[in-house]
């Protein structure tokens, strides 16, 4: 559970790279890759096999009824952004877009909002990127689209044992929490329809061709709903460390001490570690925004 949320943990430049599914059993929605070079060697070769050919087999008539073919995998987007609100006639380029998308987000969230909390280089990769990572092992810092927490991490109990996350470790979050309170679901729904071919875009540049941003982001906070809410004290312990360096920044070192909290993804780790008012807080926004996105489900609900 290393806290990437704290300022000591962002990396140079940001990594916009997908982590692909680990082939060993981690009890998470995707994992991360451990030896990334040798994994995406082996998951492109496993790609480019193809099934052999079946051997033609000969039937007498009259065998019986046949088993039908599977249906065909859906070819389109199961949740159509055009159905919120046509996209802008005029939109940049991707590598231009982020003054245009920023100022969006300005009108949205407020101008001085904008500037303290978000991040505004790349500010659309970052938010394809962290939101496809959010169900998977790791979500690095260095491709956030908002800004670190301004404390570290604070835990309560003896140094050297296990430890549990303060209680006020919670107000680390409460700026942003609050923020997400206030924003109109369906407001934000229409501005990111607008936004949306430059979501697509950046998504499809991060490595999935053929695939649909809106149906992903609605797959993550799924996944993030799914977040458990301890009723009380979590418990965390430091990893050590092992060599003659010691360690400058142990604050991000902290695993959860339950294996299962431990083996959830990362941003189930973030709704946890956020504190349990918090997280309903969050999970709410969550879901009022995902009610005005999901436009698959709201047209099936529509049909006599």
């Amino acid at each position: 559970m290393t806290d990437n949320d704290s300022p000591g943990s962002r990396d140079d430049a940001p990594d916009f790279r997908p982590r692909r599914e680990t082939p060993i059993g981690m009890i998470v929605v995707i994992g991360l890759v451990v030896l990334v070079a040798a994994f995406f060697g082996w998951r492109w070769f496993q790609q480019q096999q193809k099934p052999p050919e079946p051997t033609p087999v000969a039937t007498a008539p009259n065998d019986g009824p046949t088993t039908p073919p599977a249906a065909a995998e859906p070819t389109g987007p199961q949740n159509p952004v055009e159905a919120l609100a046509p996209p802008d006639a005029a939109l940049p380029a991707l590598a231009e877009s982020d003054s245009r998308v920023m100022k969006a987000l300005a009108e949205l969230l407020g101008g001085k909002n904008a500037s303290e909390y978000l991040r505004s280089d790349g500010i659309v990769r970052r938010f394809v990127a962290t939101v496809d990572n959010l169900a998977r092992e790791q979500a690095p810092a260095s491709a956030w689209p908002v800004q670190p927490t301004g404390q570290r991490f604070i835990t309560d109990g003896p140094q050297g044992g296990t430890q549990t996350i303060a209680a006020n470790n919670a107000a680390r979050y409460n700026g942003i929490v609050l923020l997400a309170e206030t924003v109109d679901p369906a407001k934000a729904a229409t501005v990111y329809a607008k936004l949306y071919p430059l979501f697509q875009k950046a998504y499809e540049e991060l490595g999935f061709p053929g695939r649909y941003f809106n149906d992903r982001l609605i797959a993550v906070i799924d996944h993030l709903l799914q977040a458990p809410e301890p009723s009380g004290p979590v418990q965390v312990r430091l990893v050590e460390v092992k060599g003659d360096v010691p360690s400058t920044r142990p604050w991000v070192r902290y695993e959860y001490v339950d294996p299962k909290l431990e083996a959830m993804s990362s941003g189930q780790k973030i709704m946890v570690r956020m504190g349990p008012e918090n997280e309903r807080k969050v999970k709410a926004s969550l879901r009022g925004f995902r009610q005005q996105i999901a436009t698959g489900e709201l047209a099936k609900k529509k049909q006599p």
